[in-house]
């Protein structure tokens, strides 16, 4: 109680906007925001990150520039692309091409949005993106991307687990194929020369991030005419690598 009191005193000696920051700071508000807008309000008004606007009766903080949900990967801002791909786009890709042409062709398999700070191609420079790849399965194949190599192939990347439980799938270029199983807050480095996709092996949508030189570029023809060596199969509701020409 006397900490409390003497708290309350120093409070209450404190200038308006020390004891604003005080006390929204107790409240779990960034203060470190209101503190650079208020002050770049008055010396650059258009240099700041942070937006002119502080709404402080909702406490919320709008911001400029681009922005990623970090629950879900969803972004929004500047210099975003977006993509997405339906069942009518994936011909020959799963293994079943017959019961994917009875399949509603409108269907969304999966969808990107990628962060492109830089043109594409552009050395040492980095983009960022997110996947999100839908529940569902073709002839008992999991839905899944296209999957590509790099254009540079040396070049790596990282994944990283959103949102879903998914595999992501690897071969190298002797055709060894393999695939690691993800979860949320998992990890994954994928190194050079090594052809990659996503499937969803859950009932929700599988979100990963991705990060990747700016200069990599994507070689998906090499998998449009060669494939993966393998594919990921529900077997006994195990997701199950199974390799091509296998029954």
């Amino acid at each position: 109680p006397h900490r409390l009191r003497r708290l309350h005193r120093a409070h209450d000696r404190a200038p308006d906007f020390d004891r604003g920051r005080h006390w929204a700071g107790c409240a779990g508000v960034d203060l470190i925001p209101l503190v650079a807008s208020a002050e770049a309000k008055s010396s650059a008004p258009k240099a700041q990150y942070y937006a002119e606007t502080v709404q402080t009766k909702e406490k919320k903080l709008t911001m400029n520039g681009t922005m990623v949900d970090l629950l879900s990967g969803y972004l929004r801002g500047d210099n975003i692309s977006e993509s997405k791909r339906t069942l009518g786009d994936l011909k020959n890709v799963f293994q079943d091409e017959a019961a994917r042409a009875q399949m509603n062709p409108a269907t969304i398999v999966y969808e990107v949005q990628s962060h492109m700070a830089v043109k594409d191609g552009t050395p040492g420079g980095l983009f960022f993106g997110t996947s999100n790849v839908m529940p569902g399965q073709v002839g008992g194949e999991y839905f899944m991307t296209k999957g590509h190599y790099h254009a540079r192939r040396e070049c790596g990347e990282y994944y990283w687990c959103i949102q879903g439980m998914g595999a992501l799938i690897l071969m190298d270029e002797s055709g060894k194929c393999w695939f690691e199983p993800m979860q949320p807050g998992s990890l994954h480095y994928i190194p050079g020369y090594i052809a990659h996709r996503l499937a969803n092996t859950g009932d929700t949508p599988l979100r990963v991030g991705a990060c990747w030189p700016s200069d990599a570029g994507h070689d998906y023809a090499s998998i449009a005419e060669h494939g993966f060596t393998a594919r990921l199969m529900n077997v006994g509701g195990v997701p199950t690598l199974v390799q091509e020409g296998q029954a």
